[in-house]
């Protein structure tokens, strides 16, 4: 799999874990059968949007598509709570930005 895509496998392991959550029990509430969770987890398929989008919202994560040039006020503005209150800037899964960096070094 891509960069890209192990950014999103690696963030949808994380939240799961964060909420404690086996595959058995993710799969339970997202509808995603546990063998396909195991296969996304390990990139062994390609995850679909519709998979994506079933396991974000059990995740308590959104998917959302934004203008490159709002991405500033965007990183600014997104914040998540952690242990005793501090705060810490999340970084999104995945941007197109890291694609035309790589893209930019081969012309």
């Amino acid at each position: 799999m891509g960069y890209a895509t192990d950014q999103i496998l690696e963030s949808l392991r994380e939240a799961r874990a964060r909420k404690g959550l086996s595959q058995r029990e993710l799969s339970a509430r997202s509808g995603v059968p546990q063998s396909h969770i195991s296969k996304i987890e390990s990139g062994g398929v390609d995850l679909r949007v519709s998979s994506l989008i079933a396991l974000a919202r059990v995740l308590d994560l959104e998917l959302f598509l934004a203008p490159k040039k709002s991405m500033p006020a965007i990183k600014s503005i997104t914040r998540s709570t952690v242990g005793g209150g501090e705060l810490e800037a999340v970084s999104p899964a995945y941007s197109l930005d890291a694609l035309e960096d790589e893209d930019s070094g081969d012309e």
